[in-house]
């Protein structure tokens, strides 16, 4: 199974069994559904999703069967995860971009080597000898390739080292 993260269970809520989930996860509709599987923890413990709302900048969940507080706060300061087969999505994960070859101009910059979540957009941390910062907007990433394993950027005058 490909375990995909969707975000962290930080607390519960009231005494009916819900938890808070902090997550930014960019298909939240196509994981926050009544009837769809979830896995929490380290070791992926399955779980049914009952219930979802938003509250303030929390994703509220209640699973199946689990009608009290004492049944989910050992899923406290938990990761949650969806099995990537059960979501439908246009487009590429974040996940995806990890391990890309980053070109610029036809020329070899490096590898994707981690992405930094910011309150503004995520940052594609590119690593080749040096590091380079790329944001992951539109205006920087001119094409991703999954088939071909490539991410291509456009060139703008400070974004890398320049000699």
């Amino acid at each position: 199974m490909d375990y995909i993260y969707v975000g962290d269970i930080v607390n519960t809520h009231g005494l009916k069994g819900e938890i808070r989930v902090v997550s930014d996860f960019k298909f939240k509709d196509t994981v926050f559904l009544s009837d769809r599987k979830c896995y929490i923890g380290k070791d992926h413990h399955e779980e049914i999703i009952n219930t979802y709302r938003v509250h303030k900048n929390y994703d509220m969940v209640t699973f199946k069967d689990k009608n009290h507080i004492d049944d989910v706060i050992i899923y406290k300061n938990e990761p949650m995860y969806v099995n990537r087969a059960d979501i439908e999505y246009d487009g590429y994960l974040d996940e995806d971009l990890i391990g890309l070859e980053v070109y610029c101009d036809e020329k070899h910059i490096g590898h994707v080597d981690s992405i930094l979540k910011t309150s503004a957009h995520d940052i594609l941390v590119v690593k080749n000898g040096s590091k380079h910062m790329i944001p992951n907007v539109d205006e920087f990433i001119k094409k991703v390739d999954l088939d071909k394993k490539t991410l291509e950027i456009r060139y703008m005058k400070g974004l890398l080292d320049e000699n």
